[in-house]
């Protein structure tokens, strides 16, 4: 791990505990608000896990800060994977990862690609990997469940309702599906441009 990385993490940690610790004893206790259960079974309040009854404004403060900061690491940590983690070693004379020539010579055919102020620095063919047609099936098959658990939830009233737990499953996937699209199926430009130019 980058040193960079390290106190990035030991900054975010310093700022957050002392004002989640300020949030915990900023907001006093209050008793549980249940639903009448001999006038309906639905239980809109049910929750996969343990969490607290009541958040305080200080306290909901703290946890979207944090979802903000996962946020950050979740689409630094995709950049990375789309950028270097199933890129081919070789691909920029010709051939791609495994050393096999690629069908247009490892150029880029498109005439506006090349210019005299712009020019083509490297170039990766896209590596149409086994794994990326397991990963977009697998994920595309997740999303359709996903979204049929959405449907069933709001057609069936269940007695738990987990509505946003499946959306976001679903649009996750969706997500990623297209994260490894990219990855696995569309080749790697890095074109460099002269400043200033007419």
């Amino acid at each position: 791990m980058r040193r960079e990385a390290v106190l990035v993490g030991l900054l975010l940690v310093a700022v957050l505990l002392p004002m989640w610790y300020v949030a915990l004893h900023g907001e006093p206790p209050s008793e549980e608000i249940e639903i009448d259960q001999s006038v309906t079974e639905m239980r809109p309040l049910a929750e996969l896990v343990d969490t607290p009854e009541k958040l305080a404004p200080s306290q909901v403060g703290v946890v979207v800060w944090v979802a903000l900061f996962g946020l950050v690491a979740v689409l630094a940590a995709v950049h990375r994977f789309m950028n270097s983690a199933v890129r081919p070693d070789g691909g920029a004379d010709g051939t791609d990862g495994a050393g096999r020539a690629v069908a247009d010579g490892g150029g880029v055919g498109l005439p506006w690609f090349r210019t005299g102020d712009r020019w083509v620095v490297e170039y990766h063919d896209a590596s149409d990997a086994r794994e990326g047609i397991l990963a977009m099936g697998g994920l595309t098959v997740l999303a359709i469940v996903f979204a049929a658990l959405f449907t069933g939830e709001y057609l069936t009233l269940a007695r738990t309702q987990y509505f946003g737990v499946y959306a976001t499953g679903m649009f996750v996937s969706l997500a990623l599906s297209t994260v490894a699209y990219y990855a696995w199926f569309l080749p790697h430009v890095e074109v460099a441009e002269r400043r200033d130019h007419s």
